[in-house]
């Protein structure tokens, strides 16, 4: 059975192949309307969230099917000791796919060995969320017509941003794409992601704690938050959260063709000043998530129904 639970399950070709469907939902919505038509998606969200989960639901709904589920842990078994595998095998009565989201990194990947259907890694822990960075492949297609030869700063919190290991995994399978990494060195790229995916391709990247000194660099800037959950103490969070605050006077120096993106919730890492910039992305990125979950709930029900 066909999941997703990690970017690297899907081959470039792949990845190139659910653009172009997302491209063509967009261009002919009627044609889809009932793709889906009597498929159940279960959303299984043992974390909070607004965007992933509703924009799978969402995606979902305008595929003609239908959607079931639970929005917290304390919502579900879960809250009684039911494991992950148990959930998987008892929601495999009931749905045709699951979107899982999981504080437990590996989650959703004990899900898709033990359901009978396919299971999205709608984000598990500090470790993986492939369909954010599909959603970024997908608004860099649309902003940029390409997905190579960009330099692509990625600023923030490099070090427990799933969306950043994803995104940089993904972007380093294309031609001539280089990184500029920006983040307080508490909070730097972990070194397995820079030798096992950056040196390991020979890819560029040069580190750095100066997002103005690179700013006329970038094709691309991609802003993340300090993430207040994943830290063992509030004081490093207090002490770094406010490390990077993108305001419109640090945009002098851009390309007036950088795109600036983020995968979202903000906190005030980009002031709402910013919003009005024609170069500001990261609501697009939102649309363009529904978009191409649309396409990959498609391909996997298709290929499950082999």
């Amino acid at each position: 059975m066909r999941s997703l639970i990690d970017i690297l399950d899907l081959s470039a070709e792949e990845i190139d192949e659910l653009i172009q469907t997302a491209d063509d939902i967009i261009a002919h919505p009627d044609k889809y309307s009932e793709a889906c038509k009597g498929k159940k998606i279960a959303t299984l969200f043992f974390e909070p969230s607004t965007r992933t989960r509703l924009s799978f639901e969402a995606a979902m709904l305008e595929l003609g099917g239908s959607v079931i589920g639970f929005s917290g842990a304390q919502n579900s078994s879960a809250a009684k000791g039911e494991s992950v595998a148990d959930t998987a095998k008892v929601i495999s009565c009931y749905a045709d796919i699951i979107a899982m989201r999981h504080p437990k990194e590996g989650a959703p990947y004990v899900a898709s060995i033990n359901a009978s259907i396919p299971v999205i890694n709608a984000g598990d822990g500090g470790h993986n969320h492939p369909t954010q960075t599909l959603a970024d492949l997908f608004t860099i297609y649309r902003e940029k017509g390409s997905l190579s030869n960009l330099t692509v700063g990625i600023c923030g919190d490099l070090k427990f941003g799933r969306t950043v290991h994803s995104l940089i995994n993904a972007l380093a399978r294309y031609e001539g794409i280089r990184f500029v990494l920006i983040s307080p060195e508490e909070l730097a790229l972990p070194e397995y992601v820079k030798s096992d995916v950056l040196e390991e391709r020979n890819i560029p990247y040069t580190e750095t704690t100066d997002l103005e000194g690179v700013m006329g660099d970038l094709d691309i800037l991609y802003m993340t938050r300090v993430q207040k959950e994943r830290f063992f103490n509030e004081e490093d969070y207090l002490r770094l959260k406010d490390s990077y605050i993108l305001e419109p006077k640090k945009l002098k120096n851009a390309k007036p063709d950088m795109i600036i993106m983020h995968p979202l919730p903000r906190v005030n890492e980009i002031s709402v000043a910013v919003d009005d910039d024609p170069r500001a992305c990261y609501f697009k990125q939102v649309l363009n998530g529904k978009y191409i979950r649309m396409a990959l709930i498609m391909k996997l029900l298709k290929e499950a129904s082999k």
